[in-house]
């Protein structure tokens, strides 16, 4: 056991629920939701919630939640609870999770939380192991939808419930997640559950999280702000370390994990997060009036019998410009990550998930 937890055994600790959300301490997993000494006969789970999700709904519909979390969930579990302060907490909380030897880390809160979540699995690259127990110990992935968007829970045709979600940790049935990763134009790594995108669709999800506060409104003003100046590039691509193919008035490149982003469309609708590859969906050529025209395609998935709409299924994908302009946006889960080029691959079943 790690350092947190030989402390538990000895001595009662305050319950992570009064720590103020500034506080940036080291992770306590000795204290839980029910206060008193914690039951070492019991897994720990962590959750990890963002306040500020969803214009501040989050933080308001997670303490209505926390009478039905305990009586569901306290008999089973070590419940501790950590409260996000500011962008990319949430990394640093799983990771300290995972090194104390926490069974599970829940994120609570929309897409975003859950990117931090599942970038906080990793270091340097690699899968970040428990101080004691090494990679024999699997921390699982848990996900309790209350964000904005929640896109990642549509691709199981999951409601936004978060009562039920709390059911589906309770039952504890796993399944192995692929995760995607993606090198930033810094030559950073990054990790990614739901979709990877370049171009239009990558400039929209950088204007749509200037328009937070309009909820899934914020996905159409995006999209109308990224049209402002754009136009299709010439792009070169190299699939699975292959030969490079140039795809001609490239309008987007969306890379999926899984099968929806931007608040419900349907963008690379034969993605499976457990089959070992990604799906990438190359929009060729489109005008802002395809999309006005087609939009219901998008959220349908039935877009890709569209002429100009290329399917490829991947392990791996580089994309470069053909001329070299430096102003070709990428994202990952709707985070931004700079301009091309970029590499995605693909990380079979690197993390257990409940489902």
């Amino acid at each position: 056991m790690g350092y947190g937890f030989a402390v538990a055994a000895a001595m009662r600790k305050p319950s992570l629920l009064s720590m103020r959300a500034d506080q940036s301490s080291a992770l306590d997993l000795s204290s839980n939701l029910t206060g008193g000494y914690v039951s070492r006969s019991k897994k720990d789970f962590v959750f990890i919630v963002n306040p500020k999700g969803a214009n501040g709904r989050t933080g308001r519909e997670w303490k209505k939640l926390l009478p039905y979390l305990r009586t569901r969930l306290a008999g089973h579990c070590n419940i501790c609870e950590y409260i996000t302060s500011g962008p990319s907490h949430g990394v640093d909380i799983t990771r300290e999770a995972i090194r104390e030897g926490a069974d599970a880390v829940v994120a609570v809160g929309g897409d975003g939380t859950l990117h931090e979540v599942i970038n906080g699995f990793f270091r340097e690259g690699q899968p970040v192991t428990a101080l004691e127990g090494g990679p024999v110990h699997s921390t699982a992935l848990g996900l309790i939808p209350l964000g904005t968007g929640s896109d990642f829970a549509r691709t199981f045709s999951w409601r936004n419930d978060p009562y039920e979600a709390i059911e589906r940790i309770r039952k504890g049935f796993r399944s192995k997640l692929d995760v995607g990763t993606i090198t930033a134009d810094t030559g950073e790594q990054h990790f990614f559950i739901n979709v990877a995108d370049i171009h239009l669709s990558a400039k929209a999800g950088f204007y749509a999280s200037k328009f937070k506060r309009f909820g899934n409104l914020c996905y159409v003003l995006g999209s109308l702000r990224a049209f402002i100046g754009h136009e299709n590039r010439n792009l070169k691509v190299k699939i699975n370390d292959g030969e490079w193919e140039v795809f001609e008035k490239v309008t987007a490149i969306c890379i999926g994990n899984a099968k929806y982003f931007g608040g419900g469309m349907k963008i690379t609708p034969t993605a499976d997060p457990s089959n070992g590859s990604l799906e990438v969906v190359i929009l060729q050529d489109f005008k802002w009036y395809d999309f006005v025209l087609k939009l219901h395609k998008l959220y349908s998935g039935s877009h890709l019998s569209e002429k100009n709409v290329c399917l490829r299924s991947v392990k791996s994908i580089e994309v470069v410009e053909e001329m070299c302009k430096g102003d070709i946006y990428v994202q990952s889960d709707g985070e931004h990550l700079g301009y091309l080029p970029t590499k995605c691959s693909i990380l079979p079943g690197a993390i257990e998930f409940f489902c």
